[in-house]
């Protein structure tokens, strides 16, 4: 049986779902993909050593376990409104939220 493309490891990326034996987190995938509108074969070719088995899997993964994604992206994005708080911008005409 051949091993899952797709990884949790306690240490590695905060414990997020990752592509075996790289740092590349499903979300990233999910962001470049679905967001940014990059094709399986030009995120493959940003990460050499990342197949398109390693992207459809990290796709796979997001489509089957939605919720677990999306709660990563929303305490990502608690945690970017937390540290603009404490660390507000010092650039002219930026504010922080």
């Amino acid at each position: 049986m051949e091993p899952t493309h797709i990884v949790k490891t306690p240490g590695v990326c905060g414990g997020k779902a990752c592509i075996r034996g790289h740092r590349v987190r499903v979300m990233d995938i999910v962001v470049w993909h679905e967001m940014r509108n990059y094709s399986a074969e030009e995120i493959i070719a940003m990460f050499p050593g990342i197949t398109l088995a390693d992207v459809y899997a990290a796709l796979t993964y997001y489509f089957d376990n939605r919720q677990e994604i999306e709660a990563d992206f929303a305490q990502n994005d608690a945690l970017a409104q937390e540290l603009m708080k404490e660390y507000p911008s010092k650039l002219p005409g930026k504010r922080s939220a």
